[in-house]
């Protein structure tokens, strides 16, 4: 038997903050997956932030490019949160 390094993935979950409430979930969550359950928690629509016309806008594609996910993350503005893993302590401002 070796003393082989442990190359498993962690597990358990992080504590963040959405729009002022605090969340719990599972680690590697990305903060886009993270907003859209604490947003479903509470009967909210699925908008992040609202266009410069009012409308409800959400991510379409999950992998950056469309900028619809765009939140405020730890005071950093215009952040595509579905490329950001959640991590302990974070902060998360929508304006939707």
């Amino acid at each position: 038997m070796t003393d082989a390094p442990d190359l498993r993935p962690p597990t358990g979950e992080v504590r963040l903050t959405i729009d002022g409430e605090v969340c719990h979930v599972p680690f590697e969550t990305t903060v886009a997956a993270a907003i859209a359950e604490h947003r479903a928690a509470r009967g909210l629509g699925p908008g992040f932030r609202s266009s410069v016309t009012g409308m409800s806008r959400g991510p379409l594609c999950g992998m950056g490019t469309c900028f619809e996910c765009r939140a405020r993350v730890d005071g950093r503005v215009l952040v595509r949160t579905c490329l950001v893993p959640c991590r302990d302590g974070m902060e998360v401002r929508t304006d939707g």
